[in-house]
């Protein structure tokens, strides 16, 4: 099984490139001969790469959250997944290269540097510690999403101010398509999120004995979560639309990735057992 492992985690950055290649010519042609053709080609990109997560997780005796680049992978795969669900339900189509090409960075990083690791804490082998992670990671994805939805809400709320009707204009979604957007990615990461915070509260006190509720992690994911759940609140009974609500995805996406590089970089914590 090893050697298909290997090589399905080097097809991966391809069948991504290809999947954001497929995307982008419609961006910039559009065409409907090619608008469900995308669709298929990255459905079928995430068939392969869950196939590949599975037989890995099968293979190694513990979920793909090891070490940092086997996260890359899952979070490559969760940004694509997790913008893939989004355009079934809102059947808005012009936005996936700003999606999948976020797919590619984790991907071709992880591809190159991942880990088979065999010996591992017998922690890292529960579900629901994968189960935490990896919910974790989808929660993320929704998150990251809404805010490149905000970034291109502002991108394109700038040119229609300036009066500029390009590209830009021409193929992405109206201001009031790309806000919904960016609220429905914001549910869907704070539901995702909703999740991880309920097993962390349950299981991981009695899982990890260094667990403490002051962690820079676990205090991060709250702030961003209580963020999030007054936006929706707020965005659901009128009282804000527009630049609030993008804003606020970006203010969350900013605290999440910061909480990131503390957990990892300037902090002990238990969550960095990766």
């Amino acid at each position: 099984m090893k050697p298909s492992i290997d090589f399905i985690n080097g097809l991966l950055p391809f069948l991504y490139i290809i999947s954001f290649s497929v995307y982008f010519y419609d961006f910039m042609r559009g065409g409907k001969h090619i608008s469900n053709f995308k669709r298929l080609v990255l459905f079928l990109t995430l068939c392969i790469h869950v196939v590949y997560l599975v037989i890995r997780s099968i293979e190694f005796d513990h979920m793909p959250i090891t070490n940092v680049f086997e996260i890359f992978t899952v979070l490559a795969f969760s940004v694509s997944f997790a913008y893939f669900i989004l355009e079934l339900l809102t059947d808005v189509r012009g936005t996936g290269p700003f999606i999948i090409i976020i797919s590619i960075l984790f991907q071709v990083i992880s591809s190159i540097y991942i880990e088979d690791l065999v010996i591992v804490k017998e922690v890292l082998r529960s579900n629901l510690l994968g189960s935490h992670v990896i919910s974790a990671l989808l929660g993320y994805s929704g998150i990251t999403i809404s805010a490149i939805y905000g970034f291109l809400y502002l991108i394109l709320y700038k040119e229609i101010k300036l009066n500029k009707f390009g590209l830009v204009f021409n193929r992405l979604p109206s201001l009031e398509i790309l806000e919904k957007l960016s609220f429905y990615a914001a549910i869907f990461g704070f539901i995702l999120l909703s999740f991880t915070i309920t097993i962390g509260i349950i299981w991981l006190p009695s899982a990890f004995p260094d667990f403490s509720y002051t962690d820079p992690k676990l205090i991060g994911t709250a702030i961003v979560w209580i963020l999030y759940g007054i936006g929706i609140i707020s965005k659901i009974f009128g009282k804000w639309r527009g630049k609030k609500v993008v804003f606020l995805s970006i203010i969350g996406f900013v605290i999440a990735i910061g909480s990131t590089l503390i957990t990892n970089f300037l902090s002990k914590s238990f969550h960095s057992f990766y």
